[in-house]
């Protein structure tokens, strides 16, 4: 390993281990795209990236459909587990004074993107711009209910996690419809999400974070949907070489804004290589198949496993839920690693 990436990895882990630390408040925001929604998008009366009807949900409590988009958990459901907290609810499940906010958030939509017009055919989804002010409304209704010194300590304190991306590239870029795949080469559609992240990010530590948790992209080109576009069904390198500029740049991001942002604690996770090897030698984790889905889905219309789709008989033995999400099985793997990466020197919390 370069010497570069070693300091990285020791200044992470030193991060992650101060984060931890600050556990004992339990507050957790989440950010993000369906890999961490919880059940935004089923308050979205038109929103068509919904999950909130079977066979979602099959593997979960009660067998119910919640609006995640796996057939069970999915990573932040298990990385709140290993924690000792509940995962927080969705943002728009609460009420607007509700006591729970003291407690953490999901604001994790569906369908979206770092760019507000990433998704734009979903008709409504929160964007990450919306996400953020939203997390602003729960700042201020916090502060109505403990004041604002305690509101400030405890959005300094809480952790919060960020996994947003795909959907610029899946539901955008790589979209030949959409203008912004036609307007820009790659090296200009990164820069725009590079400059619009930074500001984002940046917008979030002046309402308090401090502690951010960025989760990178693992590799797109390797996901069902993706994979039907190449004649023999393999992954597009092309497409994983874009996410591996992406993430490049994420962490060097993350590394700019720790030096110009005053206490700021952002650390970038990572799990490209843990995603491509789960994939790859699916079978040394007990998986059987990883280049295709579990449910029979259409990926000429949506991807999504709908009601009349055709499930397989061992859903723990596919890494790929439907055409784009992990099962929970998989989900359980790439939370265990992802956990074990930030939190490996960590105490248990109490």
């Amino acid at each position: 390993m370069p010497t570069s990436q070693k300091i990285w990895a020791i200044f992470t882990l030193a991060l992650a281990w101060e984060a931890w630390s600050c556990l004992g408040s339990a507050v957790t925001f989440v950010f993000g795209d369906s890999l961490t929604e919880v059940g935004n998008n089923n308050y979205l009366q038109y929103s068509l990236a919904r999950s909130d009807f079977p066979w979602y949900g099959v593997d979960y409590e009660n067998g119910k459909a919640t609006g995640r988009f796996t057939n069970g958990r999915t990573i932040g459901d298990i990385i709140s587990a290993k924690m000792g907290i509940p995962p927080p609810p969705p943002f728009l499940s609460l009420a607007p004074d509700d006591d729970a906010l003291l407690q953490g958030v999901n604001y994790a939509s569906g369908g979206a993107g770092i760019l507000n017009e990433t998704g734009l055919y979903f008709i409504q989804r929160l964007s990450f711009d919306d996400q953020i002010n939203y997390f602003n409304k729960t700042r201020q209704a916090i502060k109505g209910k403990i004041g604002e010194a305690a509101t400030a300590a405890l959005c300094n304190k809480a952790i919060y996690f960020i996994g947003i991306g795909s959907n610029d590239y899946v539901n955008n870029f790589l979209q030949p419809f959409l203008p912004d795949g036609q307007q820009y080469s790659h090296d200009e559609f990164l820069e725009l999400l590079i400059n619009t992240l930074d500001k984002q990010l940046t917008q979030l530590h002046m309402l308090g974070a401090r502690r951010i948790v960025f989760h990178g992209l693992g590799p797109l080109g390797c996901i069902p949907s993706q994979r039907v576009k190449s004649t023999m069904g393999s992954c597009l390198k092309k497409v994983n070489q874009w996410v591996l500029q992406f993430n490049a740049r994420v962490q060097k991001l993350m590394t700019t804004l720790n030096g110009r942002l005053p206490m700021a604690k952002f650390v970038f996770a990572d799990t490209y290589q843990d995603v491509l090897d789960l994939i790859e030698n699916a079978d040394t984790y007990g998986f059987k198949v990883s280049n295709s889905s579990c449910c029979n889905v259409d990926t000429e219309v949506g991807g999504l496993c709908l009601p009349n789709s055709k499930l397989c008989k061992n859903r723990h033995e596919f890494v790929f839920w439907d055409a784009f999400h992990p099962t929970d099985a998989a989900n359980q793997v790439l939370a265990d690693k992802l956990f074990s990466n930030l939190f490996a020197s960590a105490p248990a919390p109490h």
